[in-house]
């Protein structure tokens, strides 16, 4: 028997879905036959095939109005986030309290709305955090990042147990990627270069790869699977002693 990713009249929302790694989630939905809507703070040009709204996931009352919109939902994937890197001795309260709001707070309340709505659908639902390698070890220059990516992790957990059984809760620890924002970010192509050796798998993920991870997640094939969080990290870091030892550092 061959097993596929079979979306076919789901209905799923993708935080922050139209660039990045979220537009790879949204191609990989899109592929497996979900019916996608995504949602940025803007209005953006919507990816072929899909339906965009504008929405802020830090304001209730818009993800509440946006999520009633729709005539139902079975597929949440919390990807909006990030984080500008700041020294964390110096930066402001507002700045941290805005990037916990964005990383932590924001997919709460955008959960608690779909599972209301998927509570009351027979079939239930699933729910996808977007989460990161640096919930797990230390996150200098992003240390508020970290933190609320760590707490997404844990809030991923409870929220399975909770809403079980209608609702599946999981989250993906992402480790680094390719978008169109990695040059920005890394530097020029020889640094990146030297970054993806220092990565088991050699090069950095691509944006589908992760969306390939969120369809899976949301699928029947992984209709046993909550409360889990995945790595997709290419093979975590190498340790820095081999990093020295190889001539990498």
């Amino acid at each position: 028997m061959v097993l596929s990713v079979d979306l076919s009249g789901r209905v799923a929302l993708v935080t922050g879905g139209t660039r990045g790694i979220g537009l790879g989630i949204t191609r990989a939905l899109l592929s497996a036959g979900a019916t996608v809507v995504t949602c940025s703070r803007s209005e953006v040009e919507p990816v072929p095939g899909t339906t965009h709204r504008v929405c802020d996931v830090r304001d209730p009352d818009a993800v509440h109005d946006l999520v009633g919109s729709l005539d139902r939902l079975d597929i949440l994937v919390n990807n909006a986030g990030g984080a500008p890197a700041a020294d964390a001795a110096t930066a402001s309260p507002r700045f941290h309290d805005t990037i916990v709001g964005l990383n932590l707070l924001a997919p709460l309340v955008c959960a608690q709305a779909a599972n209301a709505v998927m509570q009351r659908q027979d079939s239930g639902g699933a729910i996808v955090n977007i989460s990161s390698i640096s919930a797990g070890r230390p996150a200098p220059t992003i240390a508020a990042y970290g933190a609320a990516k760590a707490g997404l992790d844990s809030l991923t957990t409870s929220l399975a147990m909770e809403w079980a059984p209608k609702v599946r809760v999981n989250a993906i620890d992402v480790g680094l990627c390719r978008t169109e924002q990695t040059d920005d970010h890394y530097g020029d192509d020889a640094t990146v270069a030297a970054i993806e050796r220092t990565i088991p798998a050699g090069r950095m993920a691509r944006p589908e790869e992760v969306g390939n991870v969120a369809a899976f997640l949301a699928s029947g094939l992984a209709s046993y699977v909550s409360g889990a969080t995945v790595a997709c990290h290419g093979g975590g870091e190498i340790p820095a002693f081999l990093l020295v030892q190889r001539g990498l550092r």
